[in-house]
């Protein structure tokens, strides 16, 4: 039902019976939501198929009725959660912008569906949007890549950085998020992201986490930097196939900036490793297992929402719980942690107890 301008929020009685779940502490938070889709127009531009995904933003059910009218014309909106548009990117923007919403490129360093992706990208954000591309306010960095990296390329700087995860996947919603300064409200929301004000910035995984950072063959297990890459001139040396090109070699391909020069005024950004993937490195198991859940659920009880006990509650409220934890925690806020690069699909691994470390522990 609506809220504030451009917002929802779940009716009274679905309403109470979320927050019945939910841990006191928490259960009078307000959520709201906002309308959004991600989608994959494939085209060909410049004599290449191109592959781009999307996200879209409307103000309201109308808006979205009428935009799900004009793109029904593209594809099967009902066929899958990101739906596929035989529709070039620019006429997907235009389509948008007359229903009164607004469009982010989606993970734009990705190899096979981001706006600049080695696979099936281009070179500059004009390239693609081509005569409304001063309509596009943000860009989405992605789980391989994050701001500082994107900040080498200059032509960047007019862009707000953006940082989401998939609706798919409730408990990772907060993995990578964007920090806004504003009202509760649609509108004020998308203008911070066209002026910068209010705009404050993005949490970010550590990209080396994202499943296409490096250069490399999942296939054959081989995992390369952008200079061993073009060492082996982009070849595998296992079974002599193209290399899967990543994010961190496509940044320097486009960079025209030195590492670490970041441009005046930037809102800044900071790096974390989701909860579960800590718990379960500390107990030995999986983050997706019960036995982290019921940690999580009980952490989350005593010390309040997961983004606050990576961020804000002191080391010795965590460390009376678990000192094992608040070492691991402490470690994580000073980027103190080892990182194993993600390529060709294969996610990396960011992990915060030097191995050789203490044994898998209980809490």
């Amino acid at each position: 039902m609506p809220a504030e301008p451009g917002l929802f929020r779940l009716r009274p009685e679905p309403d109470r019976a979320a927050a019945a779940g939910l841990p006191p502490n928490l259960a009078e938070a307000p959520v709201r939501f906002m309308l959004s889709a991600e989608v994959c127009t494939v085209y060909r531009r410049a004599g290449r198929t191109r592959k781009i995904h999307h996200l879209l933003y409307v103000p309201g059910l109308a808006e979205a009725r009428e935009l799900g009218r004009r793109l029904g014309r593209f594809g099967d909106l009902s066929s899958d959660g990101r739906p596929v548009l035989a529709l070039d990117s620019r006429d997907l923007l235009e389509n948008v912008l007359a229903c009164g919403g607004h469009l982010v490129p989606a993970h734009v360093w990705t190899p096979w569906f981001g706006v600049f992706g080695a696979k099936s990208g281009f070179d500059a954000l004009e390239d693609c949007y081509l005569d409304l591309t001063g309509h596009i306010a943000a860009l989405e960095t992605g789980l391989s890549s994050d701001p500082e990296m994107n900040r080498r390329v200059s032509a960047l700087d007019r862009y707000r950085m953006v940082s989401y995860s998939d609706a798919h996947s409730p408990p990772m919603l907060c993995r990578e998020t964007t920090v806004f300064d504003t009202e509760l409200d649609y509108f004020a929301i998308e203008r911070a992201l066209r002026t910068g004000a209010g705009y404050a910035g993005t949490v970010e995984f550590f990209p080396e986490e994202g499943k296409y950072h490096l250069d490399g063959h999942r296939a054959c297990g081989v995992r390369m930097t952008p200079r061993e890459r073009r060492e082996h001139g982009g070849i595998c040396p296992v079974c002599g196939k193209r290399l899967t090109v990543g994010v961190l070699s496509r940044v320097e391909e486009l960079a025209d900036r030195p590492e670490g020069v970041p441009p005046e005024g930037e809102a800044g950004f900071r790096r974390l490793v989701p909860l579960p993937e800590i718990v379960g490195e500390i107990l030995g198991v999986g983050p997706k297992s019960k036995r982290v859940q019921r940690e999580i659920d009980g952490l989350v009880a005593a010390l309040g929402p997961e983004l606050a006990i990576l961020e804000e509650v002191p080391l010795e409220d965590i460390a009376a719980r678990s000192p094992l934890l608040a070492e691991a925690i402490g470690r994580l806020r000073r980027e103190e942690v080892v990182r194993e690069a993600g390529y060709d699909g294969e996610y990396g691994v960011i992990r915060v107890m030097e191995p050789g470390g203490p044994e898998p522990a209980l809490f």
